[in-house]
């Protein structure tokens, strides 16, 4: 389960819910409010998930605070629901509705382009087509896999309907058929963990080891359709306190870091090596829950012209704190003006 949030408004609908099945590679997109109280969700969740493939076995999602609130938890409980939440600033362990999302978003940006903003009235369309698309890893489309053969569509009139199974063969079918996507999935899994293994090493730590974290610089500067160079970012040490499963681990983190979950994936972390002499110094920052703190710019190096087409525009060198003055950016004066007004005083 993920939201999709930040959509404009379509009826007064901002946010889409995307709940994707693990094995048949199904999914349901449910347009919401990010205003709906839970009970809405909870009953929405009833209504067009249980009602249409059961109670599911376990549930993995982000740590949203509707996810994690105790409404949600207590009624999964009663379910017999399982719930597993993933680490902080580590999507990957979600990656599969990441994915989903990434395609439902393309395919609603063809559907606005298209057919004008009204996208929840097209969102039914792009489940469907979804669902009766192709998928590499399970090698046939999520309605097949789902019930047992092609969806009845005008791309697919060819044998449907003109063959029907009744009584224990059509359970020996299905049987058969989820076998097969077991290994065809075990076989896109071994050749993605095969990819990966290439470069990857294991990494172990122990109880009262120390760490760095790793967050990432962010900036509300868009610039000419280039990103930023900027070295990772790491502060600590901090302790680890014990390990959470086979990829996690929990630190004691200071007050100031109060908001952020305390779980972090290994893939965030960096051994320290203990210096008596070593007295680190940095800059308290504003980190965000997800792990990233805003830049924000110190003074103005240079000035120039940038000069196309039709137009010239001006642009400044800009040195950003905690950055060096080899990592200064070229921003474009407009947007410095607007954002920043002090450094031009």
């Amino acid at each position: 389960m993920n939201f999709v949030c930040g959509l404009p408004k379509s009826k007064g609908f901002d946010a889409i819910w995307v709940i994707m099945d693990r094995l048949t590679k199904s999914a349901h997109f449910l347009p919401i409010k990010m205003t709906h109280p839970l009970e809405h969700l909870a009953k929405l969740c009833i209504d067009e998930i249980v009602r249409l493939h059961g109670i599911p076995t376990s549930i993995i999602s982000d740590r949203d605070p509707r996810f994690a609130s105790r409404l949600w938890s207590s009624l999964q409980k009663a379910m017999g629901t399982k719930l597993s939440f993933s680490t902080a600033y580590h999507p990957e362990m979600d990656g599969q509705s990441e994915r989903t999302i990434q395609s439902l978003e393309d395919m609603l940006r063809a559907c606005v382009i298209d057919f004008g903003e009204n996208w929840e009235k097209y969102l039914p369309l792009v489940e469907f087509s979804y669902n009766n698309s192709y998928h590499g890893s399970i090698r046939m489309a999520p309605y097949e896999a789902l019930y047992g053969r092609k969806c009845r569509s005008p791309l697919y009139w060819d044998e449907v309907g003109e063959r029907r199974i009744l009584g224990p063969e059509i359970i020996e079918v299905t049987l058969q058929k989820i076998k097969i996507i077991r290994e065809r999935l075990l076989a896109a899994q071994s050749r993605q963990k095969a990819y990966d293994d290439t470069r990857r090493r294991d990494i172990y730590f122990e109880s009262g080891e120390h760490v760095f974290l790793k967050v990432s610089p962010r900036k509300r500067i868009y610039r000419f359709g280039i990103k930023g160079k900027f070295k990772p970012k790491n502060i600590g040490p901090f302790e680890i306190i014990r390990q959470v499963g086979k990829s996690a681990y929990e630190l004691a983190l200071p007050p100031e870091l109060a908001g952020i979950h305390n779980v972090f994936h290994i893939s965030s972390l960096r051994k320290y090596v203990a210096d008596p002499n070593h007295v680190l110094k940095y800059e308290p920052l504003n980190i965000q829950p997800d792990l990233s703190y805003e830049e924000k710019p110190v003074k103005i190096l240079d000035r120039k012209e940038k000069v196309l087409r039709k137009c010239i525009i001006l642009i400044v060198k800009i040195l950003w704190r905690n950055q060096m003055i080899e990592e200064a950016t070229w921003e474009m004066e407009e947007s410095m003006k607007n954002e920043y007004p002090h450094l031009f005083r």
